[in-house]
């Protein structure tokens, strides 16, 4: 089926279930009036309890909230949780590595580097990945649940610093009804978007139901690839140029307006079975396939919201999730198993014009990248230097969890379990140069410059348990602790080629003239790597690949009789948290918590460099949270400070490889505040953070266990400012809502506000030549921005009709910054906010 037809399809499904179901409706029930100010419900704690009972950092935002902000992907539900901020690796869906509470070095997401510290979760599975989140489509959701801090002891490794929780509403068998919603908008500067939602809830009998939900939404584009050329120096070239190839090359072919554009198609289903009363199964599967074209950063070089690019950017995000919970009882004690599988494929195709020019710029004392590198055809011709890069990451996921818990209403409480995941991904990136000589070319690849084709696993393996006790009616302490242990690997082949006739020093070998990396670092038959094995004159002949697709094995380990091994980092150890709760009159909480959380070590490629180790992040905090005004005020608040021993930074390194070390101690201060108040007619909410993250000891340039920077340069002193998270985050949220006859009229406005940041944690490095330069004053500051979101709309008993404004002032806010050479110091992209959009939403229940 055509991506036409495939959208046809499922706009025509949904769109005539809009209208459809307004005549089923004469028949269903009539839905039970709203509390003014329910309470919400949460399961942080692995327990179902009032948000407002629970002792630790919880923010919440419920089904009704979600749909009152239109919220259905992870940009836009981030944006209401202060303490989270993300770093958009190019601004597609899909690829943002999430921060919470200023837990950010940069430099993350990298396929070979370091793990998530952000735990993304969806219902009771884990389905953090490497290299960008999951960004599940919002639709149908009870609640998504915000968890600060150190989630160590429950949540695992990679919830180090928080745990964001997707928790979809369960199949009901208590009768039969659905929803559907449209929805058509249009942006500023941009094109024309919208979306198509629908969901069943379906009673098989009195102890069985199903939930279905399908979904399809276009967000329209508002980047513009504009014409233009670049130039490269032709002027040294050691060979004529190559047919067609003057120096200067042209992006006419690939001129567009509105380049950006996404769809996204997709659907949900599960299945709860009532075995008895007191034993239930819930199988479900949801799968998402989203389709993004162009750039989402632009280059403020070009112009606003504009790029000039020279080859077909898009990038294609599916994936797959089927999950098992099995609920029930032994004797009074609650039994959880909760199993699941996620299979996330991902292929892109990126234009590296970029990099090209920033080496042409980089050498031009040796004649530019065309006196330098060698790029030639086979003729033996100067060839237009340009790359693109073919990428794809193939993501397994299995996890298994069996807990237990006492019964919540008993004086001591216990919440104990083990806890199993294995994650794989099978990692491809192709950099290409058309038309490279193939001497010059990844063996067997031709016209490949560069080739990653690795497979990467982590396991984690835990014991955790939490127990509570009321030490009086009003008191209750709480100590946890989860025994973990990690086994990371990694195997396969990165680098550049090597041609067998050619020689270490006299001749180009391949196209970087390095003896160091790619092929030459292959492991032979008899377990030396061929650069050694050429100089000592013993055996060149190479190992085959461990991992498919690759020419050959060179990062790994060599073991008699059992050939190539990956390269593996492991550890174990023990976090913790420890919680004090007090009660001193009804509706007041009062808390202070301590918490340790850790994420796993890991492996660099090069052989050269050890792997690192894990690190860990210790909480204090101090909590309070209040229901007043007879229910209708509820404000929390929390101060902490936390201590980031040791955190993983990532970086380019020499020969621009993506190396990651520990780095040193940083101390991050904060508070955060949360409020919500429902006057019946007026709801007011909103939610604010400040957080103060610095380090306290000085990032060398060189790995330096002293942080001294006695051997090398100084590249952040201490004291320096984490990047990437804004000292100050705030958002809030006003809506009237007064009846008009049998429908309720209102009028809502969402005000969002951050501080600037630091784009880089670094204020020293050098590029590949030796220069001194400042990343984070080179790649700039995300400004500080306002954005204001206004709605006015109207319900009746079964169907309700909306007109919104979203970014109403055209805010040009930042979300992210990057270059395609980080180590060049050249062509920041600016990734936006969305530009000013208006639509309109139907939404009908039946």
């Amino acid at each position: 089926m055509s991506s036409f037809a495939h959208r046809a399809v499922v706009v025509a499904l949904l769109s005539s279930a809009v209208f459809a179901m307004p005549a089923v409706a004469q028949t269903a029930p009539a839905p039970a009036p709203a509390d003014d100010n329910p309470d919400i419900i949460v399961t942080a704690t692995k327990r179902s309890e009032s948000l407002q009972n629970v002792p630790i950092s919880v923010q919440a935002l419920t089904t009704k909230k979600l749909d009152e902000l239109n919220i259905s992907s992870f940009k836009q539900y981030a944006q209401q949780l202060t303490s989270v901020s993300f770093q958009a690796l190019g601004g597609t869906p899909g690829t943002n590595v999430i921060y919470m509470r200023g837990i950010a070095s940069g430099g993350d997401g990298n396929h070979s580097g370091t793990l998530p510290s952000v735990g993304v979760y969806l219902d009771e599975q884990p389905v953090t990945t490497i290299g960008g989140n999951l960004d599940v489509h919002i639709y149908d959701v009870a609640r998504i649940e915000s968890l600060s801090g150190p989630q160590g002891t429950l949540y695992g490794a990679s919830s180090e610093a928080g745990t964001i929780r997707i928790i979809s509403n369960k199949p009901d068998t208590s009768h039969f009804y659905g929803r559907a919603d449209v929805e058509g908008n249009h942006v500023s500067k941009g094109g024309f978007g919208g979306k198509a939602e629908g969901m069943i809830n379906l009673p098989l009998s009195d102890s069985a139901a199903l939930r279905v939900i399908g979904y399809y939404q276009r967000d329209a584009g508002y980047i513009d690839n504009v014409a233009g050329t670049r130039s490269f120096d032709v002027s040294a070239a050691a060979a004529p140029l190559a047919p067609g190839y003057t120096g200067t090359v042209s992006n006419a072919a690939f001129v567009k307006k509105d380049y950006n554009d996404t769809e996204i198609a997709g659907g949900r289903a599960a299945l709860k079975v009532d075995l008895d009363s007191n034993w239930t199964v819930t199988p479900s599967v949801m799968y998402q396939d989203t389709r993004s074209h162009g750039s989402y950063g632009y280059d403020p070089k070009v112009g606003d919201l504009k790029v000039q690019h020279f080859f077909p950017e898009f990038r294609r995000d599916r994936f797959i999730q089927a999950g098992l919970t099995i609920e029930g009882k032994v004797g009074n004690w609650d039994l959880t198993y909760a199993g699941a599988y996620l299979d996330r494929k991902t292929y892109q195709s990126s234009d590296y014009t970029d990099y090209s020019e920033a080496y042409d710029s980089l050498y031009s004392s040796a004649g530019g990248i065309a006196g330098y590198f060698y790029f030639k055809d086979n003729a033996g011709r100067t060839i237009d230097p340009r790359q693109r890069v073919i990428g794809s990451d193939h993501f397994k996921k299995l996890s298994q969890e069996l807990r237990i818990a006492s019964p919540s209403t008993d004086r001591f409480r216990l919440v104990a379990g083990a806890f199993y995941q294995r994650q794989s991904n099978d990692i491809h990136q192709d950099y290409q140069v058309a038309g490279l000589d193939t001497t010059l070319s990844v063996n067997g690849s031709p016209g490949t410059l560069w080739l990653t084709q690795q497979h990467r696993i982590d396991k984690d393996y835990a014991m955790f348990g939490e127990a509570s006790f009321d030490i009086t009616p009003t008191l209750t302490a709480s100590a946890g602790g989860r025994a973990y242990i990690y086994d990371n690997s990694l195997i396969g082949f990165f680098g550049f080629g090597r041609d067998p006739a050619g020689g270490f020093s006299t001749t180009p070998y391949n196209a970087a003239g390095s003896s160091r990396t790619g092929v030459a670092g292959c492991f032979t038959t008899n377990g030396t790597r061929l650069r050694d094995a050429v100089a000592a004159g013993g055996s060149t002949t190479l190992l085959p690949p461990a991992v498919a697709g690759g020419p050959c094995t060179n990062l790994g380990t060599y073991a008699a009789g059992a050939g190539v091994q990956p390269v593996t980092a492991s550890g174990q150890g023990l976090t913790y948290r420890f919680n004090l709760s007090w009660k001193p009159v009804a509706g007041v909480l009062l808390y202070g918590t301590a918490s340790r959380g850790f994420r796993p070590g890991g492996i660099n490629r090069r052989a050269d460099v050890p792997p690192y180790g894990a690190d860990f992040l210790t909480n204090y905090e101090l909590g309070a949270k209040t229901t007043l005004l007879g229910g209708k005020l509820r404000l929390n608040g929390a101060i902490y400070q936390q201590n980031w021993d040791k955190f993983q930074f990532a970086f380019l390194g020499a020969n621009s490889f993506t190396q990651i070390q520990n780095g040193p101690n940083a101390r991050i201060r904060g508070v955060e505040v949360q409020g919500n108040l429902n006057l019946r007619a007026l709801t007011l909410s909103g939610s604010a953070s400040y957080t103060d993250a610095k380090t306290t000891q000085n990032l060398c340039l060189a790995d330096d266990p002293t942080f001294t920077c006695a051997t090398s340069a100084v590249s952040a002193p201490v004291g320096t400012r984490l990047p990437i998270t804004p000292q100050f985050k705030a958002s809030g949220t006003a809506r009237y809502t007064v009846p008009i006859g049998t429908a309720k009229a209102y009028g809502q406005g969402v005000v969002s506000y951050q501080s600037s940041a630091s784009s880089d944690v670094r204020t020293l490095a050098f590029t590949p030549t030796g220069v001194a330069y400042n990343p984070a004053a080179t790649l700039g500051r995300l400004a500080a921005f306002t954005t204001a979101d206004f709605a006015i709309g109207a319900e009746f008993s079964r169907f309700s009709l909306e007109v919104f404004l979203q970014n109403a002032f055209d805010a040009r806010g930042q979300l992210s910054r990057f270059q395609q050479c980080g180590s060049c110091g050249q062509r920041p992209y600016i990734v936006p906010v969305t530009p000013q959009t208006i639509g309109v939403r139907l939404h009908t229940d039946f």
